[in-house]
């Protein structure tokens, strides 16, 4: 997939709103593989509505979402389904972790169903990161930002032409946030793969292609 378009994009929750100050909403955006691009928005402008349209998980919308052209509106479940797991990996503001499950348990979940890492890679995400000492613990005893490692660890565990990261470094400090800067570039560098990073503050330092106000 090299291209991802909205295309005069309103959320219903704002269709009633003509005056709408947006990069992203009533725009012709497209996203292209290969390049980094920095979301920012305003609390309460939709960043989440805009990273759950990417994924299907939300269609409460007006406007065209295009994925190399072919629209959203003709995607079967199983074409939805085909996107998260090969094309469009996503990295949770709310993590979705399984806080029962370990560390390592969380990311071999999805690395089953791709087949995608080794257990070598695995164990390097988690030593790059300085989580190794974590990967046999549960994620529920775990820190916000030790979580948010172990969510990026497990959206890299699958083929990917856009990396979706909704606001990835809120709980970290500086050091660990570029630690999982450059992992995300090298990962996407080594897929030539898009990422798309959201925020409403601190973000991660990329360097990014283009910063668009949502």
């Amino acid at each position: 997939m090299n291209t991802i378009r909205l295309k005069n994009i309103v959320p219903q929750v704002f269709a009633t709103h003509p005056d709408l100050q947006s990069e992203v909403w009533r725009q012709d955006l497209t996203l292209e593989k290969g390049k980094k691009y920095l979301v920012e928005a305003d609390s309460g402008m939709g960043k989440s509505t805009f990273c759950s349209y990417l994924i299907g998980y939300r269609h409460d919308f007006t406007g065209e979402l295009l994925f190399d052209n072919r629209k959203s509106t003709d995607f079967t479940p199983k074409d939805w389904t085909q996107l998260r797991q090969q094309h469009v990996s996503s990295l949770f503001q709310e993590l979705r972790l399984f806080p029962e499950l370990t560390a390592l348990e969380n990311v071999q979940i999805k690395n089953r169903l791709t087949n995608f890492a080794t257990d070598d890679q695995i164990d390097e995400w988690f030593n790059r990161l300085k989580i190794s000492e974590k990967r046999h613990e549960k994620v529920g005893v775990m820190s916000f930002g030790q979580q948010q490692r172990v969510a990026l660890i497990r959206a890299l565990a699958q083929p990917f032409d856009f990396l979706l990261a909704d606001e990835p470094v809120s709980h970290l400090d500086d050091g660990n946030g570029e630690l999982m800067a450059q992992l995300i570039a090298e990962e996407a560098a080594r897929q030539g793969a898009a990422v798309i990073v959201t925020s409403i503050g601190k973000h991660i330092p990329l360097d990014y292609d283009k910063t668009i106000k949502l």
